[in-house]
């Protein structure tokens, strides 16, 4: 890794509190009436009934055929006969199956649109496509991914954080208060979105906080998700001072994220990493938190490069130092600054897989410490 990069990694690093402040707000302010929600429950029932209305096949590309229809408006037909009418979010991915510009498109008449992206599909390699249909208040294509798309139903993850949590407004974790200070959740203040293409949920415990370098801080956590292509599923955990009314996050600190690609292990590594994370997460006391983190931190390394070794290769090994050096403008002391180390390296891997497995081996260092 050359200057450069550990730069990179560095300034990656240090985006982490913006991050946190900014990605309630910025749902907050963009999100129309009709993407909040009071409740975990009431989420949960909107996602339950989406589920129940809806069901995944895999079609080749040359059985699909779009057809104009009455309002200028484009119908799906496939094998059976049967017409459904593609959402925004799923013509654009048909779109880009052909390799069409879906803006251009757009402007189009239906007829010429239907005509563009039959040809692409016609002209197309024999390819199967996972459409996503949907039977609510009208037929719909709600998604056109690949056939091996892992699908995590938002009913699941829902259905689990209500397990988990309740409503999300009335218990330990719920939705934030106003500057520490409890709040009737109403459309208005909720953290609790969601649309036809992903959803973003924002909880903490303000009531039991911690007190960890010389500040009162709550712990919160966002989980997020697409079942239509649109985003990973995610699930990020931090501390905070407060959240304000509209919804900025003040004092972030201890972000960590891991995010699942939706590749057909999808829905495992959902059953098997990311809810025993959370529960993990949820279930810890304020005291045993600030235990591992103070016990990371006075756990002095003695040889910092064998106690590295026996987890990273050698070549790994260099790159976390000069990392933690960079940033820190001092080299790895403590255990703690390991952890540190090999978040703020993780940062900058673009590939999901080794980055949630860095960000793995970083949680099991704080576990040792404590």
């Amino acid at each position: 890794m050359n200057t450069q990069d550990i730069a990179s990694q560095a300034r990656a690093s240090s985006t982490i509190s913006s991050t946190v402040k900014q990605m309630a707000n910025q749902n907050w302010a963009s999100r129309p009436d009709d993407e909040r929600f009071i409740s975990l429950t009431e989420m949960e029932d909107h996602f339950r009934y989406i589920r129940a209305n809806s069901r995944g096949v895999v079609v080749s590309n040359k059985k699909l055929t779009l057809q104009p229809e009455a309002g200028n408006k484009l119908v799906v037909y496939g094998p059976n006969g049967s017409g459904y009418e593609p959402t925004n979010w799923a013509f654009g991915q048909m779109a880009s199956l052909v390799q069409a510009p879906a803006g251009y498109l757009r402007t189009l008449p239906a007829e010429m649109a239907a005509d563009c992206l039959n040809y692409g599909l016609y002209k197309r390699d024999v390819e199967d496509i996972g459409i996503l249909l949907s039977r609510t208040d009208k037929n719909e294509v709600r998604a056109a991914t690949g056939p091996r798309y892992g699908r995590i139903w938002n009913s699941d993850i829902v259905g689990s954080l209500v397990e988990r949590f309740g409503d999300g407004v009335s218990g330990q974790w719920k939705v934030p208060g106003e500057f520490g200070r409890d709040v009737t959740v109403t459309k208005s203040n909720t953290t609790l979105f969601a649309s036809d293409r992903d959803f973003f949920v924002f909880l903490c415990d303000e009531k039991n906080r911690i007190q960890w370098n010389n500040r009162s801080m709550a712990r919160g956590f966002f989980v997020w998700n697409s079942e239509v292509g649109a985003a990973t599923f995610g699930l990020a955990t931090f501390l905070f001072d407060f959240v304000c009314c509209n919804r900025l996050i003040w004092g972030g600190a201890e972000y960590h994220e891991l995010k699942v690609r939706h590749t057909a292990s999808a829905p495992d590594k959902f059953l098997y990493e990311m809810q025993p994370a959370l529960q993990r997460y949820s279930d810890s006391s304020s005291a045993n938190i600030v235990k591992a983190l103070d016990d990371a931190k006075a756990h002095r390394l003695d040889n910092v490069d064998e106690f590295l070794a026996t987890r990273f290769s050698r070549g790994m090994v260099a790159k976390l130092k000069a990392v933690h050096e960079m940033e820190e403008q001092r080299p790895i002391e403590s255990r703690y600054d390991a952890v540190n180390a090999v978040t703020a390296y993780a940062k900058g891997i673009p590939y999901q897989d080794q980055r949630v497995e860095l960000e793995r081996e970083a949680g099991k260092l704080i576990v040792l410490a404590a």
